[in-house]
């Protein structure tokens, strides 16, 4: 794997992961690398200092992982997360008819969480079913 810090003719950077120089040139020459902010495919390499780490000293704490919030935004999310796993149950695409028959009465209330295509949603919504998107993945679409 290499990373490669990238620009687009707008001079937004960003980074990405590429299997090879190979991979990279292949996938830019297809027009499937795109910059994030503009979706500009006009991307360009640009200068990236090489990651060298220095040997690390006994009773340093070691560097975050992926899997730990780097920013509080990060962290606030990580809590919302849990406190809605912990709290409510995942009925995954079943979230719909679940919704629709606490709101008709047919089963109790609970709290749920789920999966919804823009236009169930949006319907649950007219019907007067409270609803709101929530900004994580469900579990089986995490990585």
């Amino acid at each position: 794997m290499i990373r490669y810090a990238l620009r687009c003719p707008k001079d937004h950077d960003f980074e990405s992961w590429f299997q090879s120089a190979e991979a990279y040139d292949a996938l830019r020459g297809a027009g499937h690398v795109s910059c994030p902010v503009c979706g500009a495919t006009e991307v360009e390499k640009s200068l990236m200092a090489p990651a060298v780490r220095p040997a690390r000293s006994a009773g340093e704490p070691a560097k975050p992982t992926l899997s730990q919030p780097q920013n509080d935004v990060e962290a606030a999310l990580a809590e919302l997360r849990r406190q809605v796993e912990a709290n409510s149950e995942y009925v995954g695409v079943n979230f719909v008819a679940e919704a629709r028959r606490m709101h008709e009465g047919e089963i109790d209330q609970r709290s749920i969480y789920g999966e919804a295509k823009p236009e169930e949603a949006r319907a649950l919504l007219e019907d007067g079913v409270s609803v709101a998107p929530l900004p994580f993945m469900p579990p089986r679409k995490a990585n």
